[in-house]
């Protein structure tokens, strides 16, 4: 008898999927005003009714206006398109963590309700748009004289401290994947990976990380990883500095011979520059070591810094947290970011019965539609950032009063916690940022730091330990350097009670050689 059959079994689950709308407002998020400047001349470029408001266009065009045509065109006899627009106006202030409904939820849910006789408002979810007055918003956006209402009283750094940006690492190895034969997937996740590059060319997210947040397979991201591992330079995309040694030697020779074995089962012992203990470990005379340490001394740790190096990359900040009378404020950076505005001219083509051909009307209705989205999109943007600066302003006033010593520990979690948004959006909101303060300029990052326990149970910031521990080495002897376990010691005498290991695993961190290294150097 057979065990095989045919049958029809219906299956309800639950998963997160990011609506078109959404996706762009959490790519956008994460962009510095570089890359959104880049963007949005992209946009420009290849959205008709985009154009920028110093342009002389004619008749203004308010959103308002707009959107009124677009809902006419539907309500005439295209109701299913009108989930399209109404899914634009869905969107959340949150990380892609959060549950958010389908896009195929959305489109049938909006079917449903066009055909029903009630107002859709009743059962349309809260939209965190209307806590914005895009009615005086965008009559600034629509003004051809308008220009951001920056105070030009405030002193900001010289644009001559800014250097031209140089072609990126990303750009350079986006150019090598685009003239690569791979499959669709293969080149997604590639582009993902490389997304994930820091600026001296490692992957900081796992494969796993990278799998969920694009939506790709396990399998799929390994396959990438090899993609982008072959590229140019050498060693990029490595997780840790044994993967990216190994690369370049591969590149080089391939695999084997003794600089390869030594990187890849003795790194320690060459970092100590034990080099007896090797020549024992690998049966080899020590002029063998000698020569294998030679090439691999002629290796670059950090593939990717001649790309991203502090000479090739800009440090525009995004934000100033600027100091009036007693009080601070935080200032959004946009200058020469593009301000746009709605091209009018094609407004005529959505009017009854002055655009026959249903294609083109349907392309302008996409682009109008299109264009908004990201005008809303962009002021979330601002929106968000700001409230996250304000955060930051308000519970580390101290940092920027008196300095350094002052910052406060302070985790994502709790500045999310305060603007009532996901952790996911804050650390969006201040990934790759720069803050011009008092102190100088800082990355955003910089100011959320874990807690230590200090003297009599205060908390005081893991930055500032580290702090603590780097200045205890640079006031040592040089004849007779500080031990781990006799920094340890000051520090429990100090009120801090961490242990050797922790110690040493903070100058780790820093890049401070050990003991033995400094009193060789010496």
């Amino acid at each position: 008898m057979s065990l095989l059959s045919q049958r029809l079994q219906l299956k309800l689950a639950q998963k997160q999927i990011l609506t078109p709308s959404l996706m762009q407002m959490v790519a956008l998020l994460q962009l510095n005003r570089l890359e959104l400047r880049d963007l949005i001349e992209q946009e420009l470029a290849q959205n008709p009714v985009l154009e920028e408001a110093d342009e002389d266009a004619g008749e203004e065009l308010a959103p308002e206006e707009i959107q009124a045509l677009l809902d006419a065109e539907d309500e005439r006899g295209e109701p299913a398109d009108k989930a399209v627009l109404e899914a634009t106006d869905r969107i959340e202030d949150a990380g892609p963590d959060e549950l958010v409904e389908g896009v195929e939820a959305e489109a049938a849910e909006a079917s449903a309700e066009a055909a029903e006789s009630q107002p859709a408002a009743e059962s349309k979810p809260p939209d965190p748009f209307e806590e914005i007055d895009f009615g005086s918003f965008f009559e600034e956006y629509l003004d051809p004289s308008y220009r951001a209402p920056a105070a030009e009283e405030i002193e900001r750094p010289a644009l001559e401290s800014y250097l031209s940006q140089p072609v990126t690492l990303a750009d350079h190895l986006r150019a090598q994947l685009s003239m690569l034969p791979l499959e669709e997937a293969v080149h997604d996740a590639a582009d993902s990976i490389i997304g994930n590059l820091d600026e001296n060319g490692y992957l900081t997210a796992s494969l796993e990380e990278i799998a969920a947040g694009g939506e790709h397979k396990l399998e799929t991201v390994e396959k990438a990883l090899g993609v982008v591992q072959g590229l140019d330079p050498a060693g990029v995309a490595a997780r840790d500095l044994r993967e990216c040694l190994l690369l370049q030697l591969e590149s080089r020779n391939g695999r084997g011979g003794v600089a390869w074995q030594i990187v890849s089962e003795h790194l320690k012992l060459v970092e100590n520059r034990h080099l007896k203990e090797l020549a024992k470990a690998l049966h080899r005379p020590l002029e063998h070591i000698e020569i294998a340490l030679k090439v691999i001394q002629s290796l670059n740790p950090r593939p990717g810094l001649r790309y991203s190096g502090p000479g090739a990359r800009p440090i525009e900040p995004d934000v100033y947290f600027l100091k009036e009378g007693d009080e601070y404020i935080v200032q959004f950076n946009d200058d020469d970011l593009p301000q746009l505005r709605l091209n009018s001219r094609y407004r005529r083509l959505l009017e009854p019965g002055q655009e026959p051909d249903k294609q083109v009307r349907e392309y302008i209705k996409e682009r109008y539609a299109s264009a908004l989205q990201l005008l809303k999109n962009i002021e979330q943007r601002k929106q968000t950032i700001l409230r996250v600066c304000q955060s930051i302003l308000r519970r580390q006033k101290a940092f920027f009063d008196h300095g350094l010593d002052h910052l406060r520990p302070m985790m994502i979690k709790e500045v999310a916690e305060e603007i009532g948004v996901h952790p996911s959006t804050v650390s969006r909101a201040v990934a790759n940022k720069y803050a011009h303060t008092p102190q100088g300029v800082f990355e955003l990052r910089y100011f959320f730091s874990e807690a230590v326990q200090g003297p009599a149970g205060a908390a005081i910031p893991l930055l500032t330990l580290k702090r603590m521990v780097k200045k205890m080495i640079e006031q040592e002897d040089p004849a007779h350097p500080l031990t781990d376990e006799q920094i340890a010691a000051r520090l429990k005498a100090a009120g801090i009670h961490v242990t050797r290991r922790t110690v040493a695993k903070y100058r780790e961190d820093m890049k401070i050689p050990s003991t033995h290294q400094r009193r060789v150097r010496h």
